[in-house]
């Protein structure tokens, strides 16, 4: 009985000197992310793009042509005949080429219009009875009425509204049921990140912000808000906040030397060259420096938040385990990593590039020239700078995690009996933090 009642003492004592510990590995976190974060609210705050649209001049393809509409409706049917052209004096031609004409139901009411189907969508994906689509009301333009070879119904575009509120309603409920509370918060978070993106950044680029100070500014306060929301205010989150900060800064170091270097101006894309047009303000090698950075925002928090969670489940496993081994078992778990993301990265950025890799296929040009052409270049460098500052995250955050476990020494995880005998509850709250900052 004696021994037994000797254990809470000595586990008193070695709790304190944990307490002590921890309280010195957060106060260091602290005097380096507490600057971190005044600096970027102060750079956020001076940055703020005004909201003003002077010079810049859009015409919205929405708009439409004077007397136009837009309006939605459900395919009754699908009807293939032969295409009617402008013949001599007013009068209709039938053409040899065959058109795709879908009569629709208007979603307004009224009787079924015959709206002609544009020949890459008939050709590639076609449309059935009972798909929803936008199409174009021109039968009140002036210049169509005076026309009758002229299409009075013309294909816009589908209505994808319920099927992809069903899959982000699937999305949400998968997260929340398997990763529960931090998965609830991951998503708010993501509505957070997508706010700043749309308020900050977005707006920023096109009054000609400085685009690697409104990427480095933007990106962290996302990465911040995020990583705090979904994984609560503990020291591996910060250690994982710092690695990520620096491998945005390597990012934004190689992002600014290859975009100048490799002669990024935007020819890939039909946006860019619209974008290009309407504002003296607006530069596209500036949103694609941009764009380089926040790519690599979503992997980059992924592998550092992984390796920071890795070297403390290490030292919780084996707390007598050294600086060095820790740092070496934790590195072997982040070179699966690396190589994992790697590949995830590149087959991403493939997949999304495939419309311009089988072109260039079927130009039979050479490989060299097909990767560093204009069509694919940038995807080439997105996939590099990328991977080069992740891979470099990964050693960093495992050395700031290593230096910060071992100063906070071991704590006691849930459902886990302490020195003491004590069993700490496997329940708590979700915004429970590992270790207070």
């Amino acid at each position: 009985m004696a021994q037994g009642q000797g254990r809470p003492h000595a586990g008193h004592g070695s709790s304190s000197t944990v307490t002590g510990s921890r309280w010195q590995a957060n106060r260091l976190l602290l005097v380096i992310l507490a600057p971190l974060a005044l600096l970027t609210l102060v750079a956020m705050i001076w940055m703020w793009p005004s909201g003003s649209r002077e010079g810049i001049a859009l015409n919205n393809p929405y708009s439409g042509a004077p007397g136009a509409t837009f309006e939605s409706g459900r395919i009754q049917r699908v009807l293939h005949e032969g295409c009617v052209q402008a013949g001599n004096q007013g009068s209709q031609v039938q053409a040899d080429t065959e058109c795709v004409f879908a009569f629709t139901e208007p979603d307004k009411g009224g009787t079924p219009v015959k709206v002609i189907i544009n020949p890459d969508v008939a050709k590639s994906h076609g449309v059935k009875a009972g798909d929803n689509i936008t199409y174009v009301d021109l039968s009140a333009s002036p210049g169509v009425a005076s026309s009758p070879a002229a299409p009075r119904y013309i294909f816009v575009d589908f209505v994808r509204t319920v099927p992809v509120l069903l899959l982000a309603m699937l999305y949400a409920v998968v997260v929340v049921t398997v990763a529960r509370w931090r998965g609830l918060r991951a998503l708010m978070g993501l509505v957070g990140a997508f706010a700043v993106l749309a308020a900050f950044i977005l707006p920023g680029l096109a009054e000609g912000k400085p685009p690697v100070l409104l990427a480095l500014v933007g990106s962290t306060v996302i990465m911040m808000g995020m990583l705090y929301f979904a994984h609560g205010f503990s020291a591996r989150t910060s250690t994982a906040l710092l690695g990520t900060v620096f491998g945005l800064g390597i990012i934004a170091l190689l992002a600014a030397w290859s975009t100048d270097a490799a002669n990024l101006w935007g020819k890939a894309g039909f946006e860019a060259s619209t974008l290009s047009s309407i504002s003296s303000n607006i530069s596209i090698s500036a949103i694609i420096l941009c764009g380089l950075i926040i790519s690599g925002l979503g992997v980059l928090n992924d592998v550092t938040i992984a390796q920071s969670s890795a070297v403390w489940e290490l030292y919780e496993l084996a707390p007598e385990t050294t600086a060095h081994d820790l740092f070496t078992s934790a590195m072997r778990i982040g070179r699966d990593h690396i190589a994992s993301t790697v590949y995830t990265i590149a087959f991403a950025y493939a997949g999304a590039a495939l419309p311009v890799l089988i072109i260039v296929m079927l130009y039979g040009r050479p490989l060299g020239e097909v990767l560093t052409s204009a069509e694919t270049s940038e995807e080439v460098v997105r996939t590099l700078v990328g991977s080069v500052g992740l891979v470099l995250a990964i050693p960093v955050t495992t050395l700031i995690a290593v230096l910060v476990v071992k100063a906070e020494g071991a704590r006691t995880r849930p459902g886990r009996p302490t020195s003491s005998g004590i069993t700490v509850p496997r329940d708590r709250p979700p915004f429970w933090p590992d270790s207070a900052l």
